[in-house]
């Protein structure tokens, strides 16, 4: 299975980040909680296509890409209803909407398969824009591992502020899903239908930019590069992405 170890590049990564980005390769290759192997490894692909799309790219310069119809230029290999949120998530993730994730769902998804693919992309975005930044070639993708999807839905996931249901502060018990509990923020749970996704994206997100306790503690430093250029590099990236939070 092809692994992500970097030993082509000629500057050393942290060991730390390196093992992250192991385990992320290894959970999108690996059958999820409503989705094979194969599926989710070709929502990894179609991650990688949604550029190149001529329909996100006219959605992208309309005033509103919910007047531009037509069919995404896709690999082929997922549902339409699939391709779309893949599709969205890439290109314009500043102008999703509650009546355009409905629309997932008429289209024939739950909101469970929904979670699982923004999750899946997210994760694969995060190791492709790496190498984009790092200036080196994309990591192939890892083969497919055999098995089954756990198809494991929270007791706990409840519709609750979200478009989809997640685990509230109120809800939260066990050891399982500590991590969505009091104290705990919006991102952390937004994830939280799908707890594999849930804790494999922010197992990721603490080793590329801070752990919880180092993003409270301002006069901490935690990197090679001070903390107001971590901020500054966090908000400048948060801007290019539209990300509002």
């Amino acid at each position: 299975m092809p692994s992500i170890d970097y030993e082509d590049i000629g500057f050393d990564i942290r060991a730390d980040l390196k093992a992250a980005h192991r385990r992320t390769w290894a959970r999108i290759a690996a059958p999820g909680t409503w989705f094979d192997s194969g599926t989710r490894l070709a929502i990894a692909a179609e991650s990688r296509n949604a550029d190149a799309c001529d329909l996100c790219a006219r959605r992208k310069e309309a005033l509103s890409p919910y007047t531009i119809d037509g069919v995404h230029d896709s690999l082929g290999d997922l549902p339409e209803a699939v391709v779309e949120i893949v599709h969205r998530v890439v290109t314009d993730p500043g102008r999703l909407t509650q009546v355009w994730y409905q629309s997932c769902l008429d289209a024939g998804l739950t909101a469970e398969e929904y979670v699982e693919t923004v999750g899946v992309t997210c994760s694969a975005i995060a190791i492709d824009t790496f190498a984009y930044a790092a200036g080196i070639p994309l990591r192939s993708l890892p083969d497919p591992v055999a098995g089954e999807p756990t198809r494991i839905r929270p007791a706990e996931a409840r519709q609750s502020g979200a478009w989809v249901p997640w685990i509230a502060p109120e809800d939260a018990r066990g050891d399982d899903i500590r991590n969505f509990g009091p104290g705990c923020s919006n991102i952390q749970r937004a994830l939280s239908l799908v707890q594999t996704e849930a804790h494999g994206y922010l197992d990721l997100d603490v080793v590329q930019y801070l752990k919880p306790e180092e993003m409270r503690d301002i006069g901490r430093e935690c990197r090679a590069i001070s903390r107001s250029q971590i901020e500054l590099i966090a908000g400048r990236v948060s801007y290019l992405s539209q990300c509002a939070y």
